[in-house]
């Protein structure tokens, strides 16, 4: 019996090195069970990552592609279309929408917007709406400048009325010592307290 003639096309800004080149030769033989010709092809329009087509398969590693996959994983795990748009946020306050939001991970640039009150993303819209119902929003910060430039934003926000955070530390005091990063297995601790209008301690870990 004859094996199929296939062919890879791979796409990407820039040329796949040796070490790339030997890892998709590796997943098109366990993938197909024989070794299946690499062509590459220059796509400027993937900026990151890569796309490779064989016959009638799509195997897509870009940045947009990685982003489409995680969101369509939560959107099954949830069982309803993530909010990602202004438009889609802006309803979390006038109809109340949620009992608590959690911002996870909180980055430092979500943190500063969120104690400037600039809501020009989902999340910092969601969160400003939210807040307006006087309803509890918990924060998991993971920020490289929280002890620096984002300190300031850190203390405005931990003496701001219904703010909340998951207990945080220094991720790597010695090479990020600026560095804090939310305990994340203590959401759900975290999320009860804030339901109760507590703050979980210890708040430093």
């Amino acid at each position: 019996m004859r094996e199929t003639v296939l062919e890879a096309v791979l796409r990407s800004a820039d040329a796949p090195s040796e070490v790339q080149r030997n890892r998709f030769a590796a997943f098109l033989k366990k993938q197909y069970g024989q070794e299946v010709p690499l062509r590459w092809e220059q796509d400027p329009a993937l900026e990151k990552g890569f796309r490779m087509e064989v016959g009638a398969d799509l195997y897509d590693w870009s940045l947009e592609g990685r982003l489409r996959q995680f969101r369509e994983r939560l959107e099954t795990l949830c069982g309803r279309e993530i909010v990602h748009t202004i438009k889609e946020a802006e309803p979390f306050g006038p109809k109340k929408l949620l009992d608590l939001l959690v911002v996870a991970p909180c980055t430092g640039n979500t943190l500063a917007k969120i104690a400037n009150g600039v809501s020009d993303s989902a999340v910092s819209l969601a969160v400003k709406a939210h807040l307006r119902n006087e309803r509890p929003v918990l924060i998991a910060v993971s920020s490289n400048d929280a002890l620096s430039g984002n300190a300031k934003n850190l203390g405005v926000l931990m003496n701001t009325r219904h703010i909340y955070f998951v207990p945080f530390g220094q991720d790597d005091a010695i090479k990020k010592p600026t560095s804090l990063v939310a305990k994340t297995e203590m959401i759900p601790a975290a999320v009860e307290a804030a339901l109760k209008g507590e703050q979980i301690q210890p708040l430093l870990m």
